[in-house]
């Protein structure tokens, strides 16, 4: 197998590769007051209803978890990893869906933003 670092993309399958300059990753985290089998489900839900047919903000979804207690500290958190280039329109429109969600004590957020150093791109021969 033989590979060699390309600096820039030169191929179609290359080209398809390339990564934005920069990347801002929005943590949510849903502080719950409790957990039994519906929980996931229920989060699941909210997020499909509002965020996979919502118009007018750039997002990708990244990832979906529960954490239970004892994993980072004492309380039950689902959390959401989106990928984002508008911040703003991602909060309000997470915030008006779990406002009514009665099962959450608190929101917390973080957003993390990453700007590509370099890239390379490299095929592996068989």
């Amino acid at each position: 197998m033989s590979q060699e670092n390309i600096e820039k993309a030169q191929t179609p399958s290359q080209k398809k590769l390339v990564q934005s300059e920069a990347n801002v990753n929005v943590a949510f985290y849903i502080h719950l007051k409790s957990f039994d089998d519906n929980t996931r489900k229920e989060l699941k839900q909210r997020i499909k209803e509002v965020f996979f047919f919502s118009k007018g903000v750039h997002w990708k979804f990244d990832s979906f978890g529960i954490e239970k207690p004892g994993s980072r500290g004492t309380d039950i958190l689902g959390y959401f990893v989106f990928k984002t280039s508008n911040v703003e329109k991602l909060k309000k429109l997470f915030l008006s869906e779990f406002k009514d969600y009665e099962n959450v004590s608190k929101i917390t957020c973080s957003v993390s933003k990453y700007e590509k150093i370099s890239e390379t791109f490299f095929e592996l021969e068989f």
